[in-house]
């Protein structure tokens, strides 16, 4: 009989975010996997994949993370449920913007399920590749994933499955959320979703608010002696997420008369109207809301947290898994939304000010923390993300570089890593509100 241990620890705020979810695993080899892969997929590396993780933490190779991924006994639904809880703790109840897309990659072949020629937003064609629809949420300038379900066409659904439209996918998911106590401020969405008129009626019987993108040539109906008039341009400031503002215009189109659902033009140039800068959306809105001044920015927020949601899931490799089985893929998916999660709480958690929890060595550790030249003030996920890249490196290059060290006796080298470890350890980073259970001995090896 193998004896229960403890999980060996790696960088202490991934050990601090993942003893959130230690319940839900049975052994101790996946809890380390899943501590892992958390502290690999944030690492500077060039493309996540799992044999490059497992160098970089220091495992003589990546089978413990395969497996992981592919035979171990833990149920992603547990750790979605347990990722979206923590979520729901840290913004108490405070209404979000909920964001939808869709997002491809490409994929060679057709081993891969639900790989099949459909769009690939990613490439923006069509292409061979797997889809799925994303909903995420944004509070102040912060993005968090929430729930993604994969695309499934027609021509590869297996026996058990039911087609189901990306519309439908759409709405299943803000069903879920609802249900699961989100509550949304506002709804953004591409004209895919905002020439649906069925998915329209959806969210209007829900009753939240959106703003959707429209194509240029979308229709109204109107009676024959009604006319399209347009207001005049209104010059607005457009405040984008660090703080820089940038001259907008807008200016509101009426088919006949006003109606619940009223139509807009955003443009930064009222006269040439340039392809790349020029939008139609549509709007439903409390009549406080329901303005020029509003629509402009608040419309803004899809497209620079788009930008800089899939920059996001580049860098932690969303499309990096070689894996063909769902289930598979799934987990890896989960596991990327989990560690896009972690940067999000990082240093001030969803909040503007370091948390209350830190006591004054920990404060004055982060002061010295934030002279290092690289260290960006953490305002937005990628500066938070740089200052979580700058944190783990001294634990990877130690890992990096300990075949050279057991080729080589340089205790000198050796006794400084392990000391700017110590140091970097000693702040523990974001902790949930919700103390979790110290860590446990698990009942295997």
């Amino acid at each position: 009989m193998v004896e229960p241990r403890l999980p060996q620890s790696t960088v202490r705020f991934v050990d601090n975010y993942c003893r959130a979810y230690q319940h839900l695993f049975s052994n101790v080899r996946s809890f380390e996997a899943f501590t892992s892969l958390h502290l690999g997929l944030v690492g500077p590396l060039p493309r996540k994949s799992l044999p490059a993780i497992a160098k970089a933490v220091g495992l003589p190779n990546d089978q413990v993370l395969h497996h992981f991924l592919t035979h171990s006994p833990w149920q992603v639904e547990a750790v979605r449920y347990q990722r979206l809880s923590l979520i729901l703790e840290q913004i108490q109840q405070q209404p979000i913007v909920l964001v939808l897309d869709d997002t491809g990659d490409r994929e060679k072949g057709k081993t891969t399920d639900y790989v099949d020629r459909q769009y690939i937003g990613n490439v923006g064609k069509v292409d061979n590749g797997m889809v799925s629809v994303n909903a995420y949420g944004v509070l102040g300038d912060l993005t968090f994933p929430l729930l993604f379900k994969v695309f499934k066409p027609r021509r590869r659904l297996k026996v058990e499955d039911v087609y189901q439209t990306k519309l439908q996918l759409a709405q299943q998911i803000i069903q879920e959320l609802l249900e699961f106590g989100f509550c949304f401020s506002l709804v953004l969405a591409d004209s895919f979703y905002g020439e649906s008129h069925p998915f329209l009626d959806v969210l209007d019987e829900l009753k939240l608010p959106w703003i959707m993108a429209i194509r240029s040539n979308h229709g109204v109906w109107m009676p024959k002696e009604a006319e399209v008039s347009y207001s005049a341009w209104q010059a607005f400031e457009r405040v984008f997420a660090n703080g820089e503002t940038e001259t907008r215009y807008i200016q509101e189109i009426i088919f006949g008369r006003r109606f619940e659902w009223r139509y807009w033009t955003l443009t930064n140039d009222p006269v040439v109207l340039p392809a790349n800068s020029t939008w139609m959306v549509m709007s439903h809105l409390p009549s406080k809301q329901d303005q020029a001044e509003f629509i402009g920015n608040l419309y803004g927020l899809r497209t620079w947290i788009e930008y800089g949601f899939k920059q996001c899931k580049n860098e932690l490799g969303w499309a990096d898994y070689r894996l063909t089985h769902y289930e598979q893929i799934e987990r890896w998916w989960e596991m990327v939304s989990s560690v896009y999660l972690m940067v999000s709480l990082q240093f001030y958690g969803f909040g503007a000010q370091p948390p209350g929890i830190l006591d004054e060595g920990q404060r004055d550790l982060l002061t010295r923390l934030q002279q290092h030249p690289d260290w960006q003030e953490a305002k937005g996920w990628k500066r938070r993300f740089n200052n979580v890249q700058l944190l783990v490196q001294p634990f990877i290059f130690f890992c990096l570089l300990q075949p050279w060290m057991r080729l080589f006796d340089i205790s000198t080298l050796e006794r400084g890593f392990a000391k700017l470890i110590r140091i970097i350890n000693a702040f523990p980073g974001w902790s949930p509100l919700t103390p979790s259970a110290p860590m446990q001995h698990f009942s295997s090896a």
